[in-house]
């Protein structure tokens, strides 16, 4: 790899779609995407697999099959260090499960660095939310929450032979999308398990799902019908919503509040609020108290020609002042951005003069797989939302993952896996159960 090339750590949304485009344009020989995972999940269906409503091993796509097909080079590993002034990126050894040694630590150089890594959850200094939550950081966790809900189902099952009020209570702490995606999901996958031999179990009366929220209102940064909405599916499917909820501390079976209430769970979720990783202000970029790098219009690492950062990981301030939510659809827009400003120093024309601009296109929120809410062109043409519910929110949904599959996988390829994803469901159980 020499100081021409092109080197995107974070295989997220952003990250992937630009590998793919630069990658077909100008070959693996000049652009490398680095993750420290071998297969990419679109994190907005990170809900679906912590429910067992999205099988993680149909779903992922390997980084190898997706660098082979768009014409980009992948490279295994975690970023770990970074040598600026000489354009180096430190790459960590990778172990296997065993703590063997399968990849060495290894230095790539590049001409220009996109750094595209994500976000983590950021607990906010309860105690002993680090110890006693799950948080859909990525599929790993999503998937080790799945299998203890099914191990906590079978347990349940088991107890009310000899107990018919036992009941299994899930608490999840943080009502934006994740929290209340995460709930309705849980509520609909609740329901198919109870048919797949838990027979003891009714899902409405056993399964105590409930919604802590530090914010007057659920999906505060939506807009007001969206929430409302939102709530009233919620309390259709027997969820129970908490607003004005500040927890204080976290154990291994219950949760407790500011006003001493305390809530049993012997599972909990934390989907409270995210940060960017620790490791990235060890870098010597600025960032900001939430690990972010801050990033100037042109999305460039402030203080660096050479370095962007783009998606959950970077601080990007608008000229009205509001920071760049931190979206996949802004993650696919910088990313854009970042590609023509690339390819025009490629092609040897003038940089990009107009700052990366979000435009906010609405929000959807999934409620299960026959409905969503959500507003749909937001901030276009200085107009209000619309808002959208029922088969066509759902629909439209269900289009933003077709429309991220597209990106990186072409359109043909969308529509075959498409295909065979609506074939492969009706052969296969409604929910992983194993």
């Amino acid at each position: 790899m020499d100081l021409s090339s092109i080197l995107i750590v974070g295989g997220g949304a952003g990250g992937l779609e630009l590998a793919c485009k630069l990658g077909r344009k100008l070959g693996p020989e000049r652009v490398t995407l680095v993750d420290s995972k071998m297969y990419h999940i679109w994190k907005p269906s990170l809900h679906e697999v912590a429910a067992g409503t999205l099988d993680i091993h149909q779903e992922g796509l390997s980084y190898p099959m997706l660098a082979h097909n768009s014409d980009f080079n992948f490279v295994l590993g975690a970023m770990q260090g970074l040598d600026s002034a000489k354009k180096e990126v430190t790459i960590s050894a990778v172990l296997d499960d065993a703590g063997e040694e399968v990849l060495p630590k290894r230095v790539l150089q590049f001409g220009t660095l996109v750094i595209s890594v994500g976000s983590q959850s950021n607990y906010f200094g309860v105690k002993g939310a680090q110890d006693f939550t799950i948080s859909l950081d990525g599929p790993q966790q999503a998937e080790g929450f799945r299998l203890k809900m099914l191990k906590q189902l079978a347990t349940l099952d088991m107890r009310k032979k000899d107990n018919p009020s036992a009941s299994l209570d899930i608490v999840i702490i943080g009502a934006g999308a994740t929290g209340v995606e995460l709930a309705a999901e849980l509520r609909e996958a609740s329901h198919v398990h109870s048919r797949y031999g838990f027979s003891r179990i009714n899902a409405t009366r056993d399964v105590n799902i409930t919604i802590l929220e530090g914010a007057p209102t659920i999906l505060p940064v939506l807009p007001d019908t969206v929430s409302t909405a939102a709530l009233r599916l919620l309390e259709q499917r027997f969820i129970k919503v908490v607003n004005n909820c500040k927890v204080v501390e976290i154990t291994a079976r219950q949760v407790e509040d500011a006003n001493g209430n305390l809530y049993k769970a012997d599972l909990c979720v934390w989907a409270a609020g995210i940060k960017a990783p620790a490791w990235l202000a060890e870098l010597g970029l600025p960032v900001n108290r939430n690990n972010q790098l801050e990033v100037q219009g042109d999305l460039r690492v402030k203080g660096q020609t050479a370095i962007f950062a783009l998606g959950d990981c970077a601080a990007c301030e608008q000229p009205d002042g509001r920071m760049v939510p931190p979206r996949a659809q802004s993650a696919h827009q910088q990313a854009d951005y970042i590609y023509d400003a690339v390819m025009r120093q490629e092609q040897g024309k003038s940089p990009l003069t107009k700052p990366y601009l979000y435009k906010d296109h609405g929000s959807l929120v999934s409620l299960g797989s026959r409905s969503s809410v959500g507003s749909l062109m937001g901030g276009l043409f200085k107009a209000s939302s619309m808002f959208v519910d029922g088969f066509f929110a759902r629909a439209m949904y269900a289009s933003l993952h077709l429309m991220h599959h597209y990106a990186v996988l072409g359109g043909m390829k969308t529509f075959l896996l498409a295909m065979a994803r609506f074939l492969v469901k009706r052969a296969t159980p409604l929910v992983k159960l194993h």
